[in-house]
């Protein structure tokens, strides 16, 4: 992914915040020939600020999806892609002639090396957690729920991403004056208008 400095993050807490409250992330390798891609939840085990580099990812997939089986063959590196709200901004926004339109987006990519994780309920477990801890109320399973858990489990299998680069875009009208970029905020939608006021609240 290209990232355009001028569509910078404003800081690592906003890439870190991203990737925590955007967890169904795109997972991307590519061991020989066409790369496969398959959207799943991933959460952070550990790391994330300043920087994602040096930070480790956990997730899991259906046992089922091949894409995993060459992880335990080769060193593999992953494409780990997370994204936020996004929505295409019309030339109608800006009330200027000439315009072109846009589209506005926020996303974050992390690239590391993907290994199996040995113990897949733990991760299930802990994604879990993580997804519940935002809620209000939350759950937490039952001991039938754990049961149910260890049972289909083994259809399970989990991954671990050592990040080594990371890069980001937040394209978010920044680069329009005050009076457009507040006409993208009224029209871009409920949640392209949050991430706007999050990266930049003019």
């Amino acid at each position: 992914m290209y990232s355009f400095p001028r569509f910078a993050a404003p800081g690592p807490a906003h890439v870190a915040r991203l990737v925590r409250e955007n967890p169904f992330a795109l997972v991307i390798t590519a061991t020989g020939g066409v790369p496969v891609a398959t959207h799943v939840p991933v959460i952070v085990e550990s790391g994330g600020e300043p920087t994602f580099v040096g930070a480790t990812l956990l997730g899991h997939m259906a046992k089922v999806n091949p894409q995993w089986h060459a992880w335990d063959l080769r060193r593999t590196e992953a494409l780990v892609v997370f994204s936020a709200a996004h929505g295409y901004v019309s030339p109608t926004s800006y009330a200027v002639d000439p315009a072109v339109p846009t589209w506005d987006y926020a996303a974050v990519h992390l690239t590391g090396l993907i290994e199996p994780h040995p113990d897949p309920l733990d991760v299930v477990r802990r994604t879990v957690a993580a997804m519940e801890s935002a809620r209000m109320p939350s759950w937490r399973p039952s001991p039938a729920s754990e049961e149910v858990f260890a049972r289909i489990v083994s259809g399970v299998a989990a991954f671990r991403v050592r990040v080594t680069a990371e890069q980001s875009v937040f394209k978010l009208s920044q680069d329009k004056d005050d009076e457009q970029r507040h006409r993208v905020h009224r029209d871009a939608g409920a949640a392209v208008a949050a991430l706007m006021d999050k990266v930049d609240p003019r």
